[in-house]
C-alpha cells in the first residue's frame, strides 16, 4: 500500500525532527496536523495517517545514516509473516506495513503473560532472516511485539550488520530460566524503574564481559 503524494507530499515538507546525539532518540519539533507520531528511535521517527491505518512512515533525521541499508534489509526479506513489509521508499523515510501489537517490555511492565509460542515465533523469524543473508541484529524486549499470542519483529534497521549480538539469546535464556517457571503465570506489574534498573545493569554487565574477555 502507497501513500498518496498528496498527503505524503505535505508531510515531508512540514515535519521537523533532529538528531541531537547518535546514543538518544531523535527530537520531534513538529508533527503535522493529522499525523500522529508513534515512536521514535536514535536515528529516526515514526508517524501514521488516520487515512492510513495499516501503514506508517519512518522517517530519518538529517545527517543520520542507515536509510540505504535498511532499504536493502527490507529488499532481501520481501514479503513475510513476522517483519513489515516495505512499500515505498525514497531518500529518506520508508512506508512500511504496520504491525499491531504489545512490546515484550511493555508486557512485563502491565502484567500480561508471554506464551513461548511468542519467543519461538521469533526464533524462526529470525532463521528466516539469516536464512536470506541478515543478521539478526538489536533484537529486544522493546521491538518485539505480541499480538494474540503470536510474535512479531520490527526495527530491522540493524540487520545488516555483521557483527556478534546476543541481546535476543539472553532474553530468550531469562524467558525460559526466570519468565517462564517463576513469573509468566503471576500477572505482576513491574514498574518502568525496575525494567529500566534490568536493562541498565545488564548493558553495564555486557560491558563488563568484554573488557574481561
Amino acid at each position: 500500500m502507497r501513500i498518496h503524494r498528496d498527503v505524503l507530499d505535505p508531510f515531508l515538507r512540514d515535519v521537523k525532527l533532529e538528531s541531537r546525539s547518535p546514543d538518544d532518540p531523535v527530537v520531534v519539533l513538529h508533527t503535522p496536523y493529522p499525523w500522529e507520531l508513534v515512536g521514535t528511535g536514535n536515528y529516526a521517527a515514526v508517524f501514521a495517517h488516520p487515512d492510513y491505518p495499516d501503514v506508517v512512515v519512518k522517517l530519518y533525521a538529517p545527517g543520520r545514516p542507515g536509510w540505504e541499508q535498511e532499504v536493502d534489509v527490507y529488499r532481501k526479506l520481501g514479503e513475510t509473516r513476522s517483519f513489515p513489509v516495505c512499500y515505498q521508499a525514497e531518500p529518506y523515510y520508508l512506508v512500511l506495513k504496520r504491525i499491531n501489537g504489545i512490546s515484550l517490555f511493555d508486557c512485563l511492565r502491565y502484567g500480561i503473560p508471554i506464551p513461548p509460542q511468542v519467543i519461538e515465533d521469533v526464533e524462526e523469524a529470525l532463521e528466516e532472516a539469516r536464512s536470506k543473508g541478515l543478521y539478526p541484529h538489536d533484537v529486544h524486549g522493546k521491538n518485539v511485539l505480541m499480538d494474540q499470542g503470536r510474535g512479531y519483529l520490527i526495527d530491522v534497521s540493524d540487520y545488516y550488520k555483521n557483527i556478534p549480538d546476543s541481546k535476543w539469546r539472553d532474553l530468550r535464556r531469562a524467558y525460559y530460566k526466570i519468565y517462564l517457571p517463576f513469573l509468566k503465570d503471576r500477572g505482576w506489574k513491574f514498574p518502568l524503574w525496575v525494567l529500566d534498573g534490568v536493562r541498565k545493569g545488564y548493558r553495564y554487565y555486557k560491558k563488563l564481559s568484554r573488557l574481561f574477555r
